[in-house]
């Protein structure tokens, strides 16, 4: 599986403090069944993490996963807010791209109001060559009143990347309703870990294919998608979601 966002750097944010603790992930990562993942520092007021910061704590990191016999690949990206995107210009911005793919750009959703011009954001980023992926809006106390904000920002060309924490229910169950309300919806393209530690939303890719059921559309979230992110491919089609059953079907069956 891919992992295309997690605060592993450490120092650089609230997630991991020291290398103790990246290490950690990392190998939690890889028992996990994950072979690559992105770190993607926060990119906002109180964690204004520099390009230049996020690309040297990624180098330092991977030497350090190579001393230690950790096989998990090392990828750059950023978690930018809203506000950073009018600070920095189209050049650090990509810098930031998702999985090292200047094409894509982790935005972080703000977890209780709704900006406005979160639409037209989404359409000035298209404008010059960058795909939003709008990270963990299940969260938000706005999107979990009206869902259909996500799909207004997935018209103007978004793509939603859900938190496996949120689907397995570790982020509280009007999270998990809105989580997996979006994946039956066809509107979520992956499903990240965001781990900042070992035991905040700890990695659990695998926990939260198992919620999904559907193992074709589970490997399309966590594998298919994101490697075509990291590839720098065309997006693979959503495969044909399985009909389940209805209650009378199942009870006949037994």
């Amino acid at each position: 599986m891919i992992d295309l966002h997690s605060h592993i750097l450490p120092g650089l944010d609230d997630g991991a403090t020291d290398l103790a603790d990246a290490l950690e992930i990392a190998r939690a990562a890889v028992a996990d069944g994950i072979t690559t993942i992105a770190a993607t520092p926060h990119v906002r007021e109180d964690y204004p993490t520099p390009s230049d910061a996020m690309e040297s704590g990624v180098r330092q990191l991977r030497a350090a996963l190579e001393r230690e016999g950790i096989d998990l690949e090392l990828l750059p990206g950023g978690e930018v807010s809203l506000e950073q995107l009018d600070r920095l210009s189209h050049d650090e911005l990509r810098r930031f791209g998702l999985g090292g793919n200047p094409k894509y750009l982790l935005i972080e959703t703000p977890y209780s109001d709704w900006p406005l011009p979160f639409g037209e954001i989404v359409l000035r980023l298209g404008s010059f060559g960058m795909t939003p992926v709008i990270a963990h809006p299940e969260r938000n106390s706005a999107i979990q009143a009206d869902l259909a904000k996500v799909a207004g920002l997935v018209r103007a060309g978004a793509l939603i990347q859900v938190t496996a924490a949120s689907l397995d229910g570790r982020l509280g169950s009007r999270t998990r309703a809105s989580a997996r309300k979006l994946v039956d919806d066809g509107l979520v393209h992956m499903v990240g870990s965001d781990a900042h530690t070992a035991g905040i939303r700890e990695v659990g890719l695998s926990g939260a294919r198992k919620v999904i059921g559907d193992e074709r559309l589970a490997r399309w979230l966590t594998e298919s998608v994101p490697a075509a992110i990291v590839r720098d491919e065309p997006l693979p089609p959503r495969p044909t979601p399985v009909r389940r059953p209805g209650l009378l079907a199942r009870l006949r069956g037994r």
